[in-house]
């Protein structure tokens, strides 16, 4: 049986992110340089589903530039062999450093490629086995082909990412692309009450809407909007009503947050009545400890205790390169949320106070 077709190296690079968009849960261990080298290996070694051959994460590592570009069948079949050997010798042009394996096989090939079924595993072998045992599934290899480009590559990928990835990530990358799209026209914001606001476009105005319309119904009781503003300092809603039966005096000049809510709770459990403060960040300003303590002194003064206040920072998305540039900056006994899973919810707490940011 001949070896399959290996596709360019750029094309690879090219496709990966297209295939793996923004929402892909650990993104970057499928869409790097790495990633698309040990694609390259596979297609050079037919390690394709189907074809009965496989191959180890050193062979990834040894692989060097040099070899990269002899593609005809009898170089490739002679390079499988000797990198399978004890007795190899590694030129000093490799890609990798042989104690490179763990990121190749740790992060790339388990985290990544095989979480998304892109990557089949060789059933029978013992997990310390030293045995070449992954290889490529047939369909995502058939991603890579160069004749497809335009509509029927989107199409392609589309069909492979529904059959192929789980219901919880198809959905989380179509959340992201959702959110992405909306960015760039007028957001309309539904309230709990069914009365609605539009918003300038932008990514913050697309995590907003998602904080009143999906965070608030699932997290809170009887959510009320007190409070929404949008970059610029425009105030887009205010329940001047509410605030002044709350008692909490809102001066638009001072430090506030991006949303306040109210959850009403039970109406026979006045104490039961939350005020939420939520930070959306889609370029800076999550709750950490300095607004975390201005906020909680505006609620105090109004005569509220700590244990009714919740404060949360809300992203599009855990990927986020702003969730990763902020979360060390989170405030305990606060909680991040993400568009993208709108069921789950961080929460940074005390051992002994878990119960009361949730």
């Amino acid at each position: 049986m001949s070896l399959p077709d290996v596709p360019p190296l750029e094309l690879i690079k090219e496709r990966l992110p297209l295939i793996f968009p923004e929402g892909t849960e650990h993104r970057n261990y499928v869409i790097r340089e790495m990633a698309a080298k040990t694609l390259y290996v596979m297609f050079y070694t037919g390690a394709v589903g189907g074809l009965g051959r496989w191959v180890r994460p050193s062979q990834i590592t040894d692989m060097s530039d040099g070899q990269a570009v002899k593609l005809d069948e009898a170089d490739r079949e002679a390079w499988t062999v000797e990198s399978l050997s004890s007795k190899k010798t590694r030129p000093l042009d490799t890609w990798y450093a042989a104690n490179s394996r763990e990121p190749v096989r740790d992060e790339t090939i388990r985290l990544g490629f095989i979480q998304f079924n892109a990557v089949i595993e060789r059933s029978g072998l013992p997990t310390t086995s030293s045995k070449p045992k992954y290889a490529l599934e047939k369909g995502f290899a058939e991603l890579f082909d160069p004749d497809l480009s335009g509509k029927a590559l989107e199409e392609k990928i589309e069909a492979w990412r529904e059959t192929h990835l789980s219901a919880g990530a198809v959905a989380r990358v179509k959340l992201v692309r959702r959110g992405a799209v909306r960015s760039k026209d007028a957001v309309s914001v539904m309230f709990p009450d069914g009365s609605s606001r539009a918003m300038k476009p932008g990514a913050s105005s697309v995590i907003s809407k998602a904080v009143i319309e999906e965070y608030a119904p699932r997290f809170l009781k009887n959510p009320v909007v007190l409070w929404l503003s949008e970059s610029g300092n425009k105030v887009v809603a205010r329940d001047d009503d509410l605030a002044q039966s709350l008692n909490l005096h809102i001066d638009q000049a001072k430090a506030l947050p991006d949303v306040i809510l109210v959850d009403l709770g039970d109406d026979h459990n006045p104490a039961s009545l939350l005020i939420v403060f939520v930070e959306v960040v889609a370029s800076d300003g999550p709750v950490n400890d300095l607004r975390q303590r201005t906020f909680t002194d505006l609620a105090v003064k109004a005569g509220f205790k700590e244990e009714q206040l919740r404060f949360l920072t809300a992203y599009s998305d855990r990927g986020d390169q702003m969730f990763r540039k902020t979360v060390s900056n989170l405030a305990w006994r606060s909680a991040a949320w993400f568009a993208s899973e709108p069921d789950k919810i961080v929460i940074f707490a005390h051992r002994t106070g878990i119960d009361r940011v949730v």
